[in-house]
């Protein structure tokens, strides 16, 4: 039996993003301490395979796409879901894009689209399923952001911008919601291996550089975000607002490895 502070039964989780990834890991992870749990994606494979695992786990779900992009589409999805499940609990904002380019020929297309995504996209999330969690007087909130909410990574100046932004607005709306029982915090994940990055990690200078500067000598796995979210999440985390945990093996503690 887990402590009960961190018993998410009862919950309605919503996971944006929760459909690949470190998005997937927290959506089945929230389920397995015990919240139901909505994964929204875009595609509505990605958003099946996810809900029914989600169903295995004897979680209620519900198969809703939704872009972070499209306000229509968060609006669309919040109102299925609360018809359906009755509230929102918890959100967790997942969902981002990074691509690397040198800043001097980064279009700014290519900008405005990263930051639509990873930061306006985090907010459009939170002003869409905020008004609910106010009105029941509470909620948590889980905005996923970065090790480059921090420090700089090469040539990837317009993710680096927005996961700023992301710590930034998870701070701003701490103070503004908190109050009103919504509690407002972030994880900022290291460096995960995904089979989207695989190659990368295992294959390149880059690769061995991160792995170099973190002291656990070794890359996360998408799962040990899990527990930092579920506490975030629960009310064991019911004094902490404005937050966030950097789940990155000390990557961030570490000045010299050796």
């Amino acid at each position: 039996m887990g402590h009960p502070a961190l018993d998410l039964s009862g919950r309605v989780a919503v996971v944006i993003g929760g459909t690949s990834g470190i998005g997937r890991a927290l959506s089945l992870g929230l389920a397995d301490a015990g919240a139901d749990v909505v994964p929204c994606a875009r595609t509505r494979d990605a958003v099946d395979a996810t809900a029914e695992e989600v169903e295995a786990r004897g979680r209620q779900t519900l198969r809703v796409t939704a872009d972070v992009t499209d306000r229509r589409s968060l609006e669309e999805a919040r109102d299925d879901i609360i018809d359906h499940l009755g509230k929102v609990d918890i959100l967790v904002n997942s969902a981002g894009r990074i691509k690397r380019t040198p800043a001097l020929d980064l279009p700014e297309e290519e900008w405005s689209s990263i930051l639509d995504i990873n930061l306006t996209g985090t907010l459009r999330a939170c002003q869409v399923f905020a008004p609910s969690m106010l009105a029941q007087g509470y909620g948590r909130i889980v905005n996923v952001a970065s090790l480059t909410s921090y420090v700089a990574f090469f040539e990837v100046a317009a993710y680096t911008a927005s996961k700023a932004g992301v710590a930034g607005l998870t701070k701003a709306l701490a103070i503004e919601w908190g109050p009103k029982g919504v509690n407002v915090n972030g994880i900022a994940p290291g460096v995960f291996r995904t089979p989207l990055n695989s190659k990368l990690l295992d294959g390149t200078e880059r690769g061995r550089e991160l792995k170099l500067r973190t002291p656990l000598g070794r890359f996360g796995q998408v799962e040990e975000c899990v527990g930092a979210t579920v506490f975030l999440s629960s009310e064991g985390a019911s004094f902490i607002n404005g937050e966030i945990i950097a789940v990155d093996g000390g990557f961030l503690a570490s000045g010299v490895n050796q």
